[in-house]
């Protein structure tokens, strides 16, 4: 189509959202981008329709069929809405939850779906304000519901936001719902086929009891009870980022035991414009920079970060030779692994018919740690609806002990069906005082898993593609690989690629095609060479990126080769990337 053919339909399709049936300040934005010159704005707001995939809704909010506004989250859910009165149909109620971070419009959004579904007699449980991801995971099992919605974009930029759907179990959908509520929403062809006159009689606000009860369930995942009365007083840094997580985790960590929790007053302040941090993702150093600054100043021994929604946790702790490093997502996933793991054995716990979870992407040492205290890893895809999906087949069969990705994600409870910054933050305050307890600290930790294991150095790098073109650069990238395998890694010959879009795996050096058993396709590309590097490549589900994942392993004897290991590893990370042109 040529750029005239598409300012012609898209200028057809703005003046659609002109008809009466949109809001005043609705048609006025719009009239705005119809009538200024450059028609950038105008394109990107409505050349596609905002797709609710199979992660919900994900966008820049703004007016147009291609933003995140009220009638996109209305048509998204009137779709669902519609879905579960045919699932459900012999259910004398259905009944969803409804949370919220703390975005800007999280609030509207959220009690616009709780009008829409209770317009359609689907009974809304709304919390009275922002909660963390996983506590709406948790109540939806808690209250029986079929079905919940968390309006979040996580740690995406200010301008985004988004919609995030869950089913009976507490756990995101997954087929064959998600294609079905797919379908249900592409039938809404007309703001007309959507119900906003609320029952106010189906809208029942959410009190303290659920928060209360999440907390007192966290409590009994704790392992290591004596540890922290013996290190009660340990100065640990928190800041929620402006987030949902100041609503549960000074207090959870404060029932758990610990006694000095040091705030970050400015980020204490719940404001969607993130006004202290340029973005609000703990994977990057600069959310945590001021709380790294405040441990410093009060003399504390570890740093934790959640993001927006509260179901990832980004950590810094002490090195050496005491000054603070950042823990990576992968890192993090290992130390709660291996301590689980640890101390479900020193407690008598392990009796044979445990697992643990972890994403394709994330870190292959923690397979080892599995293999070696025998219990069974399972490798899913890059998202925790996948590990939830796990859960799942497993329940009442196998004894779940955590799951996690090296996107800062981590699930160490059954009870909930997804990520969980509120039980990772409490964990890893535990290990602190549990590695106290043995006069070490988590770093060095760290480094023992690294002797015992051998030494890894995980590296992600997310090439940023933006709007329409972006997507079709990204898409050409990916035909790319396929067509063109990378045959080598840093001068390391590539022996095996697995495909997860046709889920088939090419052994190189036995010259043979084997199948890859996974519950569905998904566009990611793995290369495995001689040396034992790992490369993964998927575009982002979420953001306009495609992402490049890096591991370099290597064995090390003593803590005193830890440190040449680890050059050496950031040598070869950069001789991958030229592998890789990036």
């Amino acid at each position: 189509m040529n750029d005239d053919n598409l300012l012609k339909q898209v200028s057809a399709k703005a003046q659609a959202w002109l008809a009466p049936e949109y809001d005043a300040e609705t048609r006025k934005k719009v009239q705005e981008l119809l009538d200024i010159e450059d028609s950038t704005d105008l394109v990107e707001a409505f050349y596609k329709d905002l797709e609710f995939g199979t992660g919900g809704l994900r966008g820049i909010m703004g007016v147009g069929s291609n933003r995140m506004n009220k009638y996109t989250v209305g048509a998204a859910t009137q779709g669902l809405a519609n879905y579960l009165k045919k699932e459900f149909a012999s259910l004398p109620e259905i009944s969803v939850v409804i949370g919220h971070d703390c975005r800007n419009n999280s609030r509207l959004f959220a009690e616009i779906s709780a009008d829409i579904f209770s317009a359609n007699g689907i009974k809304a449980y709304l919390f009275p304000d922002l909660r963390p991801t996983p506590e709406i995971s948790y109540a939806i099992r808690k209250l029986g519901c079929q079905s919940g919605i968390v309006i979040t974009a996580s740690h995406n930029p200010k301008e985004y936001n988004g919609y995030k759907a869950y089913w009976d179990d507490g756990a995101q959908v997954i087929a064959p719902h998600d294609h079905s509520i797919i379908a249900e929403v592409n039938h809404i062809s007309s703001v007309k086929e959507i119900n906003f006159k609320k029952n106010p009689a189906l809208i029942q606000l959410l009190d303290k009891t659920i928060d209360e009860q999440f907390i007192a369930d966290l409590l009994t995942i704790s392992i290591s009870p004596e540890a922290i009365v013996r290190h009660k007083d340990i100065k640990i840094v928190y800041t929620p980022i402006h987030g949902s997580g100041i609503t549960l985790i000074p207090d959870a960590l404060n029932k758990l035991g610990f006694t000095n929790i040091i705030h970050v007053p400015e980020q204490d302040v719940i404001s969607g414009d993130f006004p202290t941090v340029v973005s609000p993702n703990p994977e990057e150093a600069a959310a945590l920079k001021m709380a790294v600054e405040k441990a410093i100043a009060t003399g504390a021994d570890l740093v934790m970060a959640s993001d927006p929604d509260a179901d990832r946790v980004g950590a810094a702790v002490r090195n050496n030779e005491g000054e603070f490093v950042l823990l990576n997502g992968n890192q993090t996933l290992l130390i709660f692994l291996y301590y689980l793991i640890t101390r479900w054995q020193e407690s008598g716990k392990l009796q044979g018919n445990e697992y643990v979870v972890k994403t394709i992407v994330s870190t292959e040492l923690v397979k080892e740690i599995a293999k070696k205290n025998g219990v069974k890893l399972y490798d899913c895809y890059t998202g925790f609806k996948w590990i939830a999906d796990v859960m799942r087949k497993n329940e009442n069969k196998k004894t779940y002990i955590g799951g996690g990705e090296e996107s800062y994600g981590f699930l160490a409870e059954n009870f909930v069906r997804d990520k969980d910054a509120v039980s990772a933050c409490m964990l890893l305050a535990e290990i602190a005082a549990w590695t106290a307890d043995k006069g070490k600290t988590i770093y060095q930790l760290l480094q023992d898993i690294y002797v015992e294991y051998g030494y890894s150095k995980e590296k992600g790098i997310s090439v940023v593609k933006q709007g329409k073109s972006g997507a079709e650069e990204i898409e050409a990238m990916m035909k790319n690989f396929r067509e063109n395998p990378i045959t080598e890694l840093a001068g390391s010959k590539v022996i095996f690629i697995k495909d997860f879009a046709k889920l088939t795996g090419k052994d190189l050096i036995e010259k043979e095609i084997v199948s890859l058993n996974m519950p569905t396709t998904s566009n990611v590309l793995q290369y495995f060479s001689e040396d034992g590097t790992k490369v993964s490549i998927r575009p982002s589900g979420t953001e306009p990126k495609i992402k490049f994942y890096i591991e370099i392993h290597s064995k090390v004897d003593a803590l005193e080769e830890l440190q040449a290991a680890e050059i050496a590893a950031e040598e070869k990370v950069r001789e991958v990337c030229k592998s890789l042109g990036i």
